[in-house]
C-alpha cells in the first residue's frame, strides 16, 4: 500500500512526539573548601596512608617499607594509644574496618594484611594482584584504588574482584585516585598529588563534588611535609584531614551547598 505524502509527514511526527529527548549535560562539578573547625596535633613522623574513625577510635595506617605501622588514636587529641609495626617489611598503604577486623594494603608487594581489631595483631596476609593505594569499605563491598582513573571493588572475606568503574570528572578520566573513605554510599578520595579530595558516585564513577583544601597548607603546614592525604569521616558533613608529615589534622566541615 502506498501511503500519501500527507500521512508519511503525520507519521513522522508521530514518531518524533514519541521520542524520549536528549538528556541534557550536567554542568561541571562544584569546587567548595573546607571549613576549619579546629586543629588537632599529629604525629609530625606519621607518613600517613589510611585514615578513619570507627567506634570513637582514630585508626591510622602509616607507610615506608620497614617503617610501616597499623595506628590507633583519639580522634579528639590526635594522642597515638598503640602503634604496631607491619610485618614483612611491608610498604603500609590505605585501611579500613570491616567489622571486628582491618584490612591494610601495601604499596608493591602486591599483599593485603588483615588484622585483629580488638588485639591490634595480624590474623593473615592475602595476595593481591597490583599496586594499593586506597581502601574503604561501603558495608558490603571493599573499593580499592591503585593510583589509576579506576575503582575496583572487592568481596570483604577474600579480596576476590567483584567489579570496577572509571572515575571522570567533567568527562574527564581522574588519575591518581589515592586514600578513601566512603560514606552514605559515595566514595570520597584525595587526588595525588594535588591538594584536592573528590566526591564519586561509585555507580556511574562520576565526580560529583570536589574539596579545594590547599588553604590548609597555609594553616602552619611545614614546606616540607608532603601531599595531603588522609579523609576520615566524623559524623554528619564533618572530616578529619591530614596529610604525610603534617604536624596538624583539621576537623573541618565539607558542605556540598
Amino acid at each position: 500500500m502506498t501511503r500519501s505524502p500527507l500521512v508519511a509527514v503525520l507519521t513522522l511526527a508521530v514518531i518524533a512526539g514519541c521520542a524520549t529527548p536528549p538528556q541534557a549535560q550536567a554542568g561541571p562539578a562544584p569546587v567548595i573548601e573546607p571549613v576549619v573547625l579546629e586543629e588537632i596535633p599529629h604525629d609530625p613522623a606519621a607518613f600517613t596512608q589510611g585514615f578513619e574513625v570507627d567506634g570513637g577510635i582514630l585508626y591510622e595506617g602509616t607507610g615506608l617499607a620497614g617503617a610501616s605501622q597499623m595506628r590507633t588514636l583519639d580522634p579528639a587529641t590526635g594522642t597515638v594509644s598503640q602503634a604496631v609495626a607491619m610485618p614483612g617489611d611491608y610498604f603500609g598503604e590505605g585501611i579500613t574496618v570491616v567489622g571486628d577486623r582491618i584490612w591494610q594494603l601495601t604499596y608493591r608487594d602486591e599483599m593485603a594484611v588483615e588484622w585483629d581489631r580488638a588485639t591490634m595483631t595480624p590474623v593473615r596476609e592475602v595476595p593481591l594482584a597490583g599496586e594499593g593505594w586506597g581502601l574503604c569499605y561501603d558495608g558490603t563491598r571493599l573499593v580499592k584504588s591503585d593510583g589509576s582513573e579506576r575503582l575496583t571493588f572487592h568481596d570483604p572475606a577474600d579480596l576476590a574482584e567483584t567489579g570496577s568503574v572509571a572515575v571522570t570528572r567533567n568527562g574527564v578520566g581522574v588519575e591518581g585516585l589515592n586514600e578513601l573513605e566512603c560514606v552514605d554510599g559515595q566514595v570520597w578520595a584525595n587526588v595525588w598529588p594535588s591538594n584536592e579530595i573528590v566526591r564519586i558516585d561509585p555507580g556511574s564513577g562520576e565526580v560529583g563534588l570536589v574539596v579545594d583544601a590547599s588553604g590548609l597548607r597555609e594553616r602552619g603546614i611545614p614546606p616540607s611535609a608532603q601531599v595531603l592525604n588522609g579523609i576520615a569521616h566524623v559524623g554528619g558533613s564533618e572530616f578529619l584531614v591530614t596529610g604525610k608529615y603534617w604536624p596538624k589534622t583539621f576537623r573541618v566541615r565539607l558542605d556540598a551547598a
